[in-house]
Order: C-alpha cells, then sequence, then structure tokens
C-alpha cells in the first residue's frame, strides 16, 4: 500500500480551530515536522482540508 509524508510546513496559530484540530490528527506539532501515514480516502481528506499548511510526497 501506498505511503505520505506530510510535513507541516506553515504555522497553523492563525487558523480555525477545526484546521488546528485536524493538523494535530495527522501527527503535526512543529514547523517542518514530518509524519508517514497510509493513502486511503481519510488521510486524503485530512491533508485536502489544511492542505494549505502542508506539503505532501509520495513515498
Amino acid at each position: 500500500m501506498a505511503e505520505l509524508k506530510v510535513t507541516l510546513i506553515k504555522s497553523p496559530i492563525g487558523a480555525i480551530p477545526k484546521h488546528k484540530k485536524t493538523v494535530e490528527a495527522l501527527g503535526l506539532h512543529k514547523l517542518h515536522s514530518s509524519n508517514i501515514l497510509p493513502d486511503n480516502p481519510a488521510t486524503r481528506g485530512q491533508i485536502k482540508q489544511v492542505c494549505h499548511l502542508v506539503k505532501v510526497e509520495e513515498v
């Protein structure tokens, strides 16, 4: 199964609370922190919601 490397590139400080919780749910805490997640519809939906805060690469 494919995996995605998600990296936080912009601070969620000014973001709406729902987006802050989504970033935390993706396992991202500090700027430039990365997490490898499975490529499934649930993860894709979370990434789409905060696409302006993260960078995604296929692993």
